[in-house]
């Protein structure tokens, strides 16, 4: 890969997938753009973790973006909707946020075309990834084909590529990576309900999700839970 001294631009936000996914592309070479969006979300705590990843990544650049996804709602994250604790389930759930990493990836591709750069980073994974649409590839083709079409570099022959570096892993495999890649897995944050005194809850979607991938990649969990089903 001819990556070293390009830019890329990083959807950072502060979870573990995202971390690993900014590590590979400055694994990769790529000079580090950290994109985070404070969407007004019930796990603003996440913003706090995003800082200081995209300072132990090394980032050369790092926006916190205002964007009150809250006025919009439909979401257990941006709404007065209690967030499920149960367990994860089948289909769509409730914390999915309408269009969120379309919204984020047209983010990341505008600075990216005001900076220069033609490479988008997200983490999203279609395995373990509680049933959201788009975290799917066929979502993450569709977007790289639409920022051809949309942009002044596409139209001019400078196409964007959209990575998914996680996209097939499962939870447990990106608990490895981070582990191969000597990250620090106890900077991120990925629950969407903090308990008091701002830890982990252990019982939403996405600790649950993340206390599997510890136990089965056999890696100790550095992260505290409230609870732990």
């Amino acid at each position: 890969m001819t990556s070293f001294n390009k830019f890329a631009v990083v959807l950072l936000s502060g979870g573990l997938d995202s971390m690993v996914a900014a590590a590979r592309a400055r694994e990769a070479g790529f000079r580090l753009l950290a994109l985070s969006v404070d969407y007004n979300q019930r796990h603003r705590v996440e913003l706090a973790a995003a800082r200081t990843i995209a300072q132990a990544l090394g980032a050369e650049r790092h926006i916190v973006l205002p964007l009150d996804l809250a006025a919009f709602g439909g979401s257990a994250l941006t709404a007065d909707i209690a967030v499920p604790k149960q367990g994860v389930g089948p289909g769509i759930p409730v914390t999915y946020v309408p269009a969120r990493n379309t919204i984020f990836l047209s983010l990341a591709l505008g600075w990216a075309e005001a900076a220069g750069a033609h490479d988008l980073f997200i983490g999203v994974n279609a395995l373990d990834y509680s049933g959201y649409p788009d975290c799917r590839p066929e979502f993450i083709a569709s977007f790289e084909a639409m920022a051809a079409l949309a942009t002044r570099d596409g139209v001019e022959g400078h196409g964007f590529t959209v990575h998914a570096p996680l996209q097939h892993m499962s939870k447990a495999d990106i608990v490895r990576e981070a582990d191969r890649l000597g990250l620090n897995a106890a900077m991120s944050w990925s629950c969407y309900d903090p308990a008091p005194g701002g830890i982990h809850c252990g019982l939403c979607d996405s600790c649950r999700l993340r206390q599997r991938g510890f136990d089965a990649a056999g890696i100790a969990d550095p992260t505290v839970y409230a609870v732990r089903p």
